[in-house]
């Protein structure tokens, strides 16, 4: 693989220049982005998958909408439909996407919408009247000119260290990284010390504008089907099997079996459309835990009781409420 992915550098390379030109011609004004009025908060990455940007997206989500009409707007990856569609929340992850799906079902009162073609998602957004507009993995999107970009590294995975594609999983070079008013380094070890932190800063190497801030995932208690949610605890006794078909699902393996658990792990890739086949060999089991991302597209084929996933969260190792404060700034100085 690594033979390979050396081959290969002379594409990456290649792959580099094109994006890197891309990017020149947008920031010199000669290709056009399309600003906006309202509040465009953009959240994404420079690694292709894998930094959190869902859990973000929630965390926002959270945070926002006691107070304000907050939409998000996704691509939709691996969708079946074509264009713009507001979910209500009826769809199928098939139809919408997984991810976007999720939001509707924890967060019923947002606008949650999905469209290839960003401008003109937010110009029928638009006319729902959002205060506030959630881009989930459009930092590359330079078509729209969002007002405040969010950029994620994780932790073990800085952009920093990566390569263009295809030998790396750089999508544009790290000088992208400049668009961004907010970095966050994401999967962060719960217990990383202020010079580990200093350490990264360093490695960063970060703009006079740019604020740095550290989180982490935090996994929920329970465990939840549909309508049943039971102590995560109360699987120790139990043998199960874990499903997953995320970018990096270490971080979730490596959990578990430091809880304890005795589980099997059936991995696949990120945002696996599950087979027939694949789907009869899983309900051969007494006992499934998944991602929530991962339910969404699979809870309809098993028996309550059954199928549970275990929700993950963003949480800040500090300055948590200065993150906060940052974020309404913008909203309101728009």
């Amino acid at each position: 693989m690594k033979i390979l992915r050396k081959i290969l550098i002379p594409f990456a390379l290649l792959y580099g220049f094109v994006t890197w030109s891309r990017n020149l011609l947008y920031n010199a004004g000669i290709l056009k982005s399309k600003s906006y009025d309202l509040p465009v908060i953009c959240v994404g990455n420079l690694n292709a998958g894998g930094t959190g940007k869902s859990p973000m997206i929630e965390y926002l989500l959270k945070f926002l909408l006691s107070d304000y009409k907050v939409a998000t707007l996704s691509r939709g990856y691996k969708r079946s439909t074509k264009g713009y569609k507001l979910l209500s929340g009826n769809e199928t992850a098939a139809e919408v996407g997984d991810e976007p799906l999720q939001f509707k079902r924890k967060f019923n009162t947002a606008m949650v919408a999905v469209d290839a073609d960003r401008q003109n998602g937010i110009s029928k957004l638009q006319k729902e009247n959002p205060e506030i507009i959630l881009l989930d993995d459009a930092f590359q999107h330079r078509k729209v000119k969002a007002g405040l970009n969010i950029l994620l590294t994780a932790y073990n995975d800085l952009y920093v260290n990566d390569f263009m594609l295809p030998t790396g999983y750089l999508r544009e070079p790290t000088v992208g990284a400049e668009r961004a008013k907010i970095i966050i380094v994401t999967k962060c070890p719960p217990k990383l010390t202020k010079r580990e932190m200093e350490t990264v800063r360093a490695k960063l190497r970060l703009q006079n504008y740019q604020e740095l801030y550290f989180s982490f995932i935090e996994y929920d208690e329970e465990i939840i089907s549909e309508e049943i949610k039971v102590k995560l605890s109360s699987l120790k006794d139990k043998k199960f099997t874990l499903v997953t078909g995320i970018a990096n699902p270490k971080p979730l393996v490596k959990y578990l079996n430091k809880k304890g658990f005795d589980f099997d792990h059936r991995l696949f890739k990120d945002h696996h459309n599950f087979t027939e086949a694949e789907i009869a060999q899983l309900n051969k089991e007494e006992l499934l835990l998944t991602t929530g991302k991962d339910y969404v597209r699979l809870h309809k084929s098993f028996k309550p009781g059954q199928l549970f996933y275990l929700s993950v969260k963003t949480a800040f190792l500090s300055r948590e409420e200065e993150f906060k404060r940052e974020i309404l700034k913008f909203v309101h100085k728009k």
